[in-house]
């Protein structure tokens, strides 16, 4: 992911890690930038379930009382979707 607007930040690392990364020629940046996406993704995603915790519940719950409204279509992988 490119980025257009950057801003400058201070950041404390492991001392050990830094110069392991340095010494094989990673760019420093470009992995702390690569993790913060991928740790903001995973954490809206995780937002995203809780705050939808209650309609994914109330849906089991209609498929239990109810089944599927499509169960008749369904089958495995593989298989053919429609019965004729």
């Amino acid at each position: 992911m490119v980025l257009q607007n950057r801003r400058k930040t201070s950041l404390t690392l492991d001392a050990e890690a830094l110069d392991l990364a340095k010494e094989l020629g990673l760019n420093i940046s470009a992995v702390a930038e690569a993790a913060l996406v991928k740790a903001v993704a995973a954490a809206k995603r995780e937002k995203w379930l809780a705050e939808n915790a209650d309609a994914f519940t109330a849906q089991s719950d209609w498929h239990e009382r109810n089944g599927h409204p499509l169960a008749d279509i369904i089958v495995a992988p593989g298989g053919s979707s429609w019965k004729g």
